[in-house]
């Protein structure tokens, strides 16, 4: 089960990137987690273009096909029962998945236009295998079920017949592929990665074992704490070595601004340990810390809180 899925994942990844990946008005991310307010997005495929269109792409494989009844009901072939069964429905998956999109942006910094803030249209579409056969009802709208080699045609046929009130809509909203970019890098590090113990997902017991609940934190992480630093030490601009500075969110990311000279100070962490990737997490005015692999969050800065010499640790 989890090979199949992960081919066709795979397989529709490589199909996006053969038509999109050089783009430079679209941004491709794949596997993406999102969490929020209790609600998670596992997403396959996000793709942003230049008028803030968002489509939401959910990978499906199925071995033998896949029939859609009149009423919106998907079906899957059991080669075993040679019969059809029953499964959730993609559609309304990607919908639930669109939903914790819509309050992830709602979070995170948007482009503007006379002092209004541009917000993104969605768009799913269920991707299945171009070798799957799909019987498709004759009054159910299945036209967002679709091959995954068919997804530029599909997306170049939805653009040619939008309506000449939505293609205006979309000009007047239209940003610079810099900041398309910047809105993909803000969703990336809010990516929260899964952590399932699959043995006991599936029901595998090893050597006569039985399998015991999971009660290590592995989901969450440890809850935000404040850290005394050593004393004596501040964040400092390295251009002109000056305390005064807060931290801001630019093409490469989180980094130092100093409000003396204007200058510019990268900001790189690092937990310690090969292989862990250490990221920083905004919280109002607050940064934090964190580590997915050590399940570890610390206070790192606050935008809001003057430095002190007994309060800060030194950055790099």
């Amino acid at each position: 089960m989890l090979r199949a899925g992960i081919k066709g994942e795979r397989e529709s990844a490589y199909l996006i990137d053969f038509d999109y990946a050089k783009s430079k008005s679209t941004v491709v991310i794949h596997d993406l987690r999102l969490e929020i307010a209790g609600r998670v997005a596992q997403i396959d495929h996000l793709m942003i273009n230049r008028v803030l269109d968002v489509r939401v792409l959910e990978s499906k494989h199925f071995h033998a096909g896949l029939k859609i009844t009149e009423e919106g009901e998907f079906l899957r072939w059991n080669d075993f029962k040679k019969s059809y069964e029953g499964m959730a429905s993609p559609l309304t998956q990607n919908e639930r998945h669109i939903q914790v999109l819509r309050d992830v942006f709602r979070k995170i910094e948007m482009p503007s236009r006379l002092g209004v803030r541009l917000t993104p249209s969605f768009h799913s579409y269920i991707l299945v295998s171009p070798s799957a056969r799909i019987d498709r009802p004759k009054k159910f709208d299945t036209s967002r079920v679709i091959k995954a080699d068919g997804l530029k045609v599909a997306w170049n046929k939805y653009v040619d017949s939008a309506s000449v009130l939505g293609v205006f809509g979309g000009v007047a909203k239209i940003v610079s592929a810099e900041t398309v970019l910047e809105i993909g890098q803000r969703l990336v590090a809010l990516h929260q990665p899964a952590h399932t113990n699959h043995a006991s997902k599936f029901g595998v017991v090893p050597n006569n074992h039985q399998v015991q609940p999971d009660k290590s934190p592995a989901q969450t992480l440890t809850p935000p704490t404040a850290v005394e630093p050593p004393p004596g030490k501040l964040f400092l601009c390295r251009t002109c070595a000056s305390n005064q500075v807060t931290i801001q969110y630019g093409k490469y990311g989180y980094y130092f601004k100093c409000a003396s000279c204007a200058g510019n100070t990268p900001i790189k962490i690092d937990c310690g340990i090969v292989g862990h990737r250490e990221r920083l997490r905004k919280d109002g005015s607050k940064f934090f810390r964190e580590c997915s692999e050590c399940r570890t969050s610390r206070l790192f800065f606050d935008n809001e809180t003057p430095q002190h010499p007994a309060a800060m640790s030194a950055g790099s």
